[in-house]
């Protein structure tokens, strides 16, 4: 009993520990989020004041980042990162999905070759081949427009087939054959059959395809240069803390970080069963 009583014990303490150091890690997480929304609303404007809390709160840094174009194009940059986000998340999603059916259910000659090409390329990160891209868009007359920016975002999302594959292969392939001999066709099955079993992959795969060029930079800054016009907010942004502006836009930056943030945090409350669904995997059990 006593031993019993002990372990009982030592097991609330450690609960009592884990909840301490997770609230810790909570409150360090969120403490850059509290700051930049408490900046955005600001009345003193630059980056350094002497006192945590504001001496006063104004809206005005949201009201001049949206309607003063005398510098800086915040609701043309937001739309048009709205408009690549959306278009490169359809083409990377088809993508994704038929290369990792395609590796999931068909067999052919150089198929493995083909696998382990894919997984050591995709260990290189995208932008050592910033320079390639960007003469290749040139040569093609596409630098520094916004069908660029789709076109290098979904080129290689096919390479990032791997968790949507290793979905795949827990779907039984009995059921594949079952609907084969009913008279399914390829495309009916991956469409009637195994796109239904695969929604939290699927989500997985919308909701990582729509953050890559919502807050990207490298790419967007490389292939835009100085045309502001076609700027994504991520690029936009970075514009605000260059010296020159740093002072009187450091506020409406904060402003801006806020207004970018709720989309994909609205995105993630809403989808967030199946975004954690997606990444631990499992689906239909044999």
């Amino acid at each position: 009993m006593s031993k019993t009583k002990s372990m009982s014990k030592s097991k609330k303490i450690g609960d009592i520990i884990s909840h301490v150091v997770l609230v810790i890690l909570s409150l360090i997480w969120i403490f850059p989020i509290f700051w930049i929304v408490l900046t955005s609303f600001r009345v003193e404007t630059g980056t350094y004041i002497d006192h945590f809390w504001p001496h006063g709160y104004t809206l005005n840094n949201y009201i001049k980042l949206l309607t003063d174009t005398s510098q800086f194009f915040f609701v043309r940059w937001f739309l048009n990162t709205l408009l690549v986000a959306v278009l490169s998340c359809i083409v990377s999603t088809c993508f994704v999905l038929f290369t990792a059916y395609t590796m999931s259910r068909m067999q052919f000659k150089l198929r493995k070759p083909m696998l382990n090409i894919a997984l050591i390329l995709g260990m290189f990160p995208g932008f050592m081949s910033m320079a390639a891209i960007y003469y290749i868009l040139k040569s093609l007359g596409l630098s520094q427009s916004l069908l660029s920016l789709v076109l290098v975002y979904s080129g290689g999302a096919g390479l990032g087939f791997y968790i949507a594959k290793g979905f795949f292969d827990t779907i039984p392939k009995a059921l594949d054959e079952a609907a084969r001999i009913d008279g399914a066709t390829r495309w009916q099955v991956f469409t009637k059959l195994t796109i239904p079993f695969s929604k939290p992959i699927i989500i997985y795969t919308i909701l990582t395809s729509f953050m890559a060029p919502w807050g990207d930079y490298i790419f967007a800054s490389y292939i835009m240069g100085d045309k502001y016009s076609n700027y994504t907010v991520a690029v936009g942004l970075y514009r605000m803390l260059e010296r020159e502006f740093i002072t009187t836009w450091y506020t409406r930056f904060a402003a801006g970080a806020v207004l970018v943030s709720i989309p994909i945090s609205i995105l993630f409350i809403i989808m967030q069963k199946y975004y954690v669904g997606g990444v631990t995997g499992g689906s239909v059990k044999g």
